[in-house]
């Protein structure tokens, strides 16, 4: 691999802004950093390229350890935004500085000169000043001198931030020309969806800096993971659905999507569909649909931009039931998103305010265990004071979800059934006797329990556990969720009886916490930290906590009964906020008895 980042993290003043990425970068690859300003992509290329130091893990460039090398012991070239050209030096002088003070011979830098002048279509204006040039020649220049000492590794900071479109498109078909040529790795740089899908090999998504998806271009735009990726790589619609052996369903009746198959054995449960503007179809009717029927609804805004029309449809009461969430939109008037080509308009051409039927060509269920939040509490009031908490809502608008709320006056004695079934994650507040309240929802069909003090600040750290290896799996998925949407370390703890040898204990220990950091990179796309303690769970995980005011615990369980003993004094400590995450356990099977005893070892 020509660039491989091993859980490379970058503080300032306290604030995570790189998150523990990990990262690798084959040779001859071009690699481009995506994601929203703010979100780590420029500290981690200054950090590749040795302009600024890491306060956690190491950085490799084609094999060697350049962690902590000087910039000009790594042997990158750098191309900025802002050109950076030295304003005083002809076109041959930029180029050929790094060149002089690596003291080669005059007629060595001028063939090189002249090869890098043609590589990037600049021939004869080797003496002119930058002040000369255009905007666009001037970033040729800056890209030629970078490649001057032939570096191995190519590092483009936006290069095209500063110049017009027509310009932009002509430099982006330059510099893919060169990398190619030259079989550079080349790592770039931008917040442009449009730069990064005509340059990338793959794309690594970045968001509040953490790398959340890496991916073909093609993959990440048709079958992403995350909500915040289906909607940064251009435009989304996100539909709550529920999916079950049936199949999806929007309301009673589940819908037959291609690309959606029945999934057999699962219990009824909500998901996250994407569906893209242009897999929408809209007719005058429904017997006049060739799709998958989804909503009736209104024309509200019809925009013209060449080959494309969009469209926005506020959506009426159809009988698949859609419920579309976005931040931007209030329950009372959703609307989905449409473009269409040029001759879906001239065979159904619309007006503003006009009735229309919308049927779905393609839909893909994104494979996030946190759909939305539900508030449950005994009364209305203290349902909407909860659904008001300062962490909830920052969720829920990162996440582009629902909030609903649900009163159920049996929660306060945690006794009878409840009135209606549960979608998403159930939010109750801390108080005492949280831990029966936590053990009543989860035996009655709530999937995750997230018990909130009222005054929980957003987690700067998550920590991780499960009482039984049966849950690992369960609670990586709900933790990686999770972790997309705040800025926050992710640290797992593994811990062990403090009983007989702790010697003989550690192996195991640390083969859990090695096969717990695997799955958690390979399956859900999750980097963390690990650590391994001897002691009572329940004590263990509350001396961690203590620690710092701003953390959030993770708890996988198998056995609700464990809610009321072993964990209650967690449940009700008023102090951090806990996300119970409920994974029965599983039968050992017969026909492997060892290893599925094997596999039921409790690290706790």
């Amino acid at each position: 691999m020509s660039i491989t980042l091993d859980q490379v993290t970058k503080r300032y003043q306290g604030a995570t802004v790189v998150n523990d990425v990990s990262l690798d970068i084959g040779d001859g690859e071009f690699f481009v950093l995506l994601g929203p300003s703010g979100g780590g992509k420029t500290t981690l290329l200054r950090a590749v390229a040795g302009l600024t130091g890491v306060d956690h893990g190491r950085i490799s460039l084609h094999g060697r350890d350049v962690t902590h090398l000087a910039a000009r012991q790594r042997g990158v070239g750098l191309v900025f935004q802002n050109y950076a050209l030295f304003r005083h030096m002809t076109v041959t002088d930029n180029i050929e500085f790094a060149l002089r003070v690596r003291r080669m011979r005059a007629a060595a830098r001028r063939a090189r000169r002249r090869e890098l002048l043609r590589l990037v279509s600049l021939e004869g204006l080797d003496d002119r000043l930058p002040a000369q040039l255009s905007g666009g020649q001037q970033q040729r220049v800056a890209v030629a001198r970078a490649l001057a000492h032939k570096p191995e590794v190519l590092l483009l900071d936006e290069p095209f931030g500063a110049l017009d479109a027509k310009i932009r498109e002509e430099l982006r078909r330059t510099i893919r020309q060169v990398q190619r040529e030259l079989g550079i790795t080349t790592m770039l740089v931008t917040h442009d969806q449009e730069e990064a899908f005509a340059l990338a090999d793959r794309i690594g998504i970045m968001n509040l800096g953490r790398l959340l998806e890496v991916g073909r271009p093609d993959d990440l735009y048709a079958r992403p993971a995350t909500r915040f990726v289906a909607t940064f790589l251009g435009a989304a619609n996100l539909l709550l659905a529920r999916q079950s052996s049936r199949g999806l369903s929007f309301g009673s009746e589940p819908v037959s999507v291609p690309h959606v198959e029945a999934t057999a054995h699962v219990r009824e449960h909500e998901v996250v569909a994407v569906l893209r503007p242009e897999e929408i179809e809209v007719a005058p009717s429904r017997e006049a649909l060739k799709t998958t029927f989804i909503a009736e609804g209104v024309v509200d805004e019809i925009l013209f931009s060449g080959a494309l029309e969009r469209l926005r449809v506020r959506l009426g009461d159809g009988a698949a039931g859609a419920h579309v969430v976005r931040s931007e939109s209030s329950a009372d008037e959703p609307f989905l998103e449409v473009t269409r080509a040029q001759h879906e308009q001239r065979v159904f051409p619309l007006a503003q305010g006009q009735a229309v039927t919308l049927g779905v060509r393609r839909l893909h269920v994104l494979p996030t265990p946190l759909s939305s939040f539900t508030v449950c509490a005994p009364t209305e009031e203290l349902a909407r004071r909860l659904a008001g908490h300062a962490l909830l809502t920052e969720l829920a608008t990162r996440m582009k979800t629902r909030i609903a709320v649900q009163v159920e006056p049996s929660l306060e004695t945690a006794e009878g059934d409840a009135g209606v079934g549960f979608g998403g994650a159930t939010v109750i507040a801390s108080r005492a006797g949280a831990a029966r309240s936590v053990e009543w929802l989860l035996r009655r069909g709530a999937e995750e329990v997230l018990v909130l003090p009222e005054n929980a600040p957003s987690p700067r750290r998550v920590l991780i556990h499960w009482s039984d290896e049966s849950a690992r799996r369960a609670t990586l998925a709900v933790s990686a969720s999770l972790l997309r949407h705040v800025s926050a370390e992710a640290v797992y703890i593994g811990i062990l009886p403090q009983s007989g040898s702790l010697g003989a204990q550690r192996p195991l220990g640390m083969r859990a916490l090695l096969d717990a950091r695997s799955e958690a990179q390979a399956v859900h796309g999750l980097d963390m930290r690990t650590e391994l303690r001897f002691g009572d769970v329940a004590r263990e995980l509350a001396l961690r906590l203590a620690e710092s005011p701003q953390q959030l615990l993770i708890l996988g369980i198998t056995d609700l009964t464990e809610l009321d003993g072993r964990f209650a004094s967690l449940l009700e400590e008023p102090r951090w906020p806990l996300l119970v995450v409920y994974q029965p356990a599983e039968r050992p099977r017969a026909a492997e008895p060892a290893r599925a005893a094997a596999d039921l070892v409790r690290i706790a």
